[in-house]
């Protein structure tokens, strides 16, 4: 029971920060593309859709990483990120990698690492698409897929702030509130520092969104037979 009380207390404290109500319906859209409530929308059809959202931002994710390794980053340069500094800073959430760990987590603990590591990207990826601009020939394509998953971000946070209502009947949570607008960092760096801060950022999303597809596939697989999920 203790630990039961310390687990809601840290995710208590990790989450107060991101999270202000809004009192505004989340929306979802249905198969014809109509805007409906996503609280209309059955656990199980949301599930699905958000775990569809999560696959298509991981997706596009390796694909911009790669693109603007393709563009940017000298091979030598690639592995030079790690020893210049640069590492992700969320570490908090590991992949579980046997089955008792896995049978040992709880449905909370997926939805809550989900919703957190999603709201931790928010305001970064804001960011990347302000500092990418200002890139030499920076490609069409690697602006418009970052626009994309920085929007696509959005609508997941929302069908997981929806599908916790939902399956754990928590009402305390909403989507997070914040200013678009650039990090504190300099807008002015040497070009090498800045193309491998940027170079790891699009490299920690992309592990940071693996993360997120594969603990709501998990989740899924715990509705249906909790005893026989397993990681591959």
């Amino acid at each position: 029971m203790n630990m039961q009380v310390m687990q809601s207390v840290v995710w208590a404290v990790l989450l107060w920060p991101c999270l202000v109500s809004l009192g505004v319906p989340l929306e979802c859209k249905d198969e014809q593309g109509n805007i409906i409530l996503c609280a209309s929308i059955s656990k199980e059809k949301l599930l699905d859709r958000v775990i569809q959202h999560a696959e298509l931002i991981y997706r596009v994710s390796e694909e911009s990483c790669t693109l603007f390794e393709e563009m940017f980053v000298p091979f030598p340069m690639r592995s030079q990120r790690n020893q210049a500094g640069y590492t992700c800073a969320t570490k908090a959430f590991p992949i579980p990698g046997s089955k008792s760990e896995i049978q040992q987590i709880s449905d909370k603990w997926l939805l809550h690492s989900v919703l957190i590591l999603v709201q931790s990207w928010i305001e970064p990826l804001v960011y990347l698409q302000t500092t990418l601009d200002r890139y030499d020939n920076a490609p069409d394509t690697l602006l418009k897929k970052t626009k994309w998953v920085s929007e696509k971000l959005l609508s997941l946070e929302q069908g997981v702030v929806v599908l916790i209502r939902k399956m754990l009947d928590d009402d305390m949570l909403t989507t997070s509130y914040y200013k678009q607008g650039v990090a504190p960092y300099d807008l002015q760096p040497e070009v090498l520092e800045s193309v491998l801060r940027d170079y790891t950022l699009l490299s920690c999303f992309k592990k940071d969104a693996h993360k997120m597809e594969t603990f709501l596939k998990l989740l899924k697989c715990r509705q249906t037979d909790k005893y026989s999920c397993f990681l591959r």
